[in-house]
This record gives C-alpha cells, sequence and structure tokens, in this order.
C-alpha cells in the first residue's frame, strides 16, 4: 500500500493551514484511516493544536537529517492518528545555503521508507516559499490549498499557482491539486465574488464544504483540542466531517 503524501500549503499566512490540517485529519481518523500528521512549521503551531509539548522533542527535523526513522518519530495522539513534531533543529534546515538542489529533496528521501503504513501523510507547511516548503513539494503528490474569502488571498494564490507551475516543469509531475474555503462567512457578499471567482480558474477542484468561521475554530488550540473535542456536534465539527468526506470522495462546489 502506497501512502497518498499531501502537503498542505498556502504561502499567506492566517488563512486557516494548521486548523484544516488537524481536524480534517482528525475527521479521516474517526472515519478509520490511518492517519500521520507532519508538523513542518518551525513554530510547531500544529503539535500544540494537538495538545502535545514539542520545545525539546525530536521530530522531522532528525528524519531529514538522517539520524531517525519516519516509524521511529511518530507519536500516538489520537485512536489513528499520530503526529510527527517539527524538532528543534527544522529552523536549522530552513536557513541551510549548501547542497544546491538536492536540499530540495531531503524530506522525498526521508518519507520513502516507512510510511506504508499509513494511508495518508499530510505535511503542514510553513507560510513562507523557503526550503521546506520546497521539500514538501518535492515529497507531496497532492496540494490542499486552505483560501480565505478576500481579494488578497486570490492574489496570494496567484503567486503559489506560479510556483506550483515550476516545480511541475522541474520535476515533470502534476499535482493532484484541491482548494479548501477555510474561515468561510457566508453572509458575505465579497465570500460569494471570491467562491465564484475561484470557480472560473478552479472549476473542478474545490470541495464542496466551506470551513465556516466560528469562534470555536480559534479557541480549539488553546485547549489542545480538535473541534470534535472541543465542541462535539457543533457545526465546525460538521463542516469537517462533510469535508473529510469531499476529501476521499473527490465531492467539489
Amino acid at each position: 500500500m502506497t501512502s497518498r503524501i499531501i502537503a498542505v500549503l498556502n504561502q499567506k499566512g492566517g488563512v486557516g493551514k494548521t486548523t484544516t490540517t488537524v481536524n480534517l485529519a482528525h475527521a479521516l481518523a474517526r472515519m478509520g484511516k490511518k492517519i500521520t500528521v507532519i508538523d513542518f512549521d518551525p513554530q510547531s503551531h500544529l503539535a500544540v493544536a494537538l495538545g502535545v509539548v514539542s520545545k525539546q522533542r525530536t521530530g522531522i527535523d532528525e528524519i531529514i537529517l538522517g539520524h531517525a526513522t519516519f516509524a521511529q518519530q511518530q507519536i500516538p495522539v489520537r485512536e489513528n492518528l499520530n503526529l510527527i513534531v517539527a524538532g528543534p533543529r527544522l529552523q536549522e534546515i530552513e536557513q541551510l545555503s549548501q547542497g544546491g538542489s538536492h536540499r530540495g529533496d531531503l524530506l522525498r528521501n526521508a518519507l520513502m521508507s516507512g510510511t506504508d503504513q499509513r494511508d495518508l501523510v499530510f505535511i503542514d507547511c510553513p507560510p513562507s516559499s523557503g526550503i521546506l516548503v520546497a521539500n514538501a513539494l518535492f515529497a507531496a503528490e497532492e496540494l490542499l490549498v486552505p483560501m480565505t474569502s478576500d481579494y488578497l488571498a486570490l492574489q496570494g494564490l496567484s503567486h503559489l499557482m506560479g510556483t506550483i507551475k515550476k516545480f511541475e516543469t522541474v520535476l515533470n509531475k502534476k499535482y493532484r491539486l484541491q482548494l479548501v474555503m477555510s474561515r468561510y462567512i457566508p453572509t458575505r457578499r465579497l465570500s460569494k465574488d471570491v467562491v465564484s471567482t475561484l470557480k472560473k480558474y478552479f472549476p473542478t477542484q474545490i470541495l464542496a464544504t466551506p470551513i465556516r468561521e466560528t469562534a470555536s475554530l480559534a479557541e480549539c488550540p488553546s485547549f489542545g483540542k480538535t473541534v470534535f473535542e472541543y465542541r462535539p456536534g457543533w457545526r465546525s465539527a460538521k463542516d469537517f466531517e462533510a469535508l473529510a468526506g469531499d476529501f476521499l470522495e473527490g465531492r467539489v462546489m
């Protein structure tokens, strides 16, 4: 069995990458899928959101540097859901200046063995376009791009698509690209306008369920809980359950 490796990325900050990763991954784990999430941001927000204190704990940093294996660094955090933390040396990898194109291949090489016991591996990327994001793009076959419904997000997406196209050319591959509407406010006209614009350019790639903006989604990480633990049965939990189905079945808007 080959794992699906998905990079959750957007070079713009504040679009809900970590919120999407943690809650979608937990939704899929609750459906019985075996999931590993990789905290690929030196700020370690994903670990915090899952209630894991990771300051001195090694993680994906040591896997990339060849000092540990994928299997060794997984921490079971929920049923069917494992976490690999960022690790204190991930920041050093972001600042690597030697090794040329080989620097972009570190994560892909690290994930070539040991992932076959997992159905899905999600890489929660930092909001940048540096060496870590390059590694995620080398390693992943699928991209999940959380989008907020504002015009700055549209501009950011245009820049991101340029980056993705470059990688597709260099690596001679075509990513499976999906967008998810995050922090969506259905009563706002701008939200509908942005979705309408996106549909023109990505007619078959926007997952069917938008994740509505709620206070509970913003509050979850401070308790180290997913929305299913913090507010089970509330609309945010229902949104992510529906999104998980969309993701598995390819349902689009």
